[in-house]
């Protein structure tokens, strides 16, 4: 039998409770956009170069749990030094080269430009160390939640995803990925060393992929990543906060991220979140009474 949280709150309680919880996301990021820490994320961002959709493709095709990516030197240059014996992930690079060929028209020979590819070696930054560990880490404005799930959210989701046929699994995950969700093989998984309220919150976000982008074209969540992101992590604080976890020191950072501190992106996502949100919450909950009376 699916394990489910007793709440005495009935869906058009959770209904109102959620859209508030949404509002304050917003507001929470708009203070961000203020605040030193992301000021110091901003400038780590934007020392990364823009990859193609091809090259994302490859790169989560090799790992799926990568976050930052980029060369070995950009990495020192970030004050970070990719680890002895890290596997680099190859991609295609391009370089501008020029030269000389005959105009078939005139028959006089002129310069043209084309850009060459061929294939590199990027790290992602869980394959990195801090070269300086006393420094300030611009790297993230998300902190781990520590502490329990009194209220059994994992158990719940967990078997809430399971009844929808897909199998969930803890298993140590490298890097800065606390879970993935894999829609060809219909798995999820989380990372085996998360704080109980950690894996809690990663399970709701990864029942929100399975939700709203499980059936998308890979193409086309690689693309809008920042947006998909956004909108997973803004359901998991949603449903969590209904159900008396604040995942708030993680949530809000790590939407600020991918959203890139953007409120009307949160706004724009409002109406998958919501939808998603409440179908989360009416399945992993049951009336007190009912659950008392069974």
């Amino acid at each position: 039998m699916a394990r489910k949280i007793k709440t005495t709150k009935s869906p058009e309680e959770r209904r109102a409770e959620a859209e508030g919880l949404h509002a304050t996301i917003a507001e929470q990021v708009e203070e961000l956009r203020t605040s030193e820490a992301w000021s110091r994320f901003l400038t780590f961002a934007q020392a990364f170069h823009r990859y193609s959709l091809n090259n994302l493709l490859l790169i989560l095709a090799q790992k799926p749990e990568a976050t930052s990516v980029a060369g070995y030197r950009t990495w020192q240059k970030l004050g970070r030094q990719v680890r002895k014996g890290s596997r680099g992930i190859r991609i295609f690079g391009g370089r501008d080269v020029r030269e000389t060929v005959e105009d078939e028209q005139s028959g006089e020979e002129k310069e043209q430009r084309r850009v060459r590819f061929f294939p590199v070696s990027v790290f992602d930054i869980s394959q990195t160390d801090p070269i300086d560990p006393e420094a300030d880490d611009p790297s993230t404005l998300a902190q781990p939640l520590t502490g329990n799930d009194p209220a059994g959210i994992f158990d719940a989701v967990a078997d809430y995803l399971t009844g929808k046929g897909w199998t969930v699994e803890r298993e140590p995950i490298d890097g800065a990925a606390n879970g993935y969700t894999d829609p060809e093989a219909r798995r999820v998984v989380i990372d085996a060393d998360l704080s109980p309220a950690q894996a809690a919150k990663t399970a709701l976000h990864e029942a929100a992929h399975v939700e709203l982008h499980a059936e998308e074209d890979h193409a086309e969540y690689v693309e809008h990543r920042g947006v998909k992101e956004t909108e997973a992590e803004s359901v998991a604080y949603i449903v969590a906060g209904i159900l008396g976890l604040d995942t708030s020191a993680y949530s809000v950072g790590y939407i600020a991220g991918w959203s890139k501190c953007e409120p009307e992106t949160i706004k724009a996502t409002a109406a998958n979140v919501l939808r998603a949100a409440h179908t989360l919450a009416d399945a992993i909950t049951e009336p007190a009474e009912a659950a008392d009376a069974a």
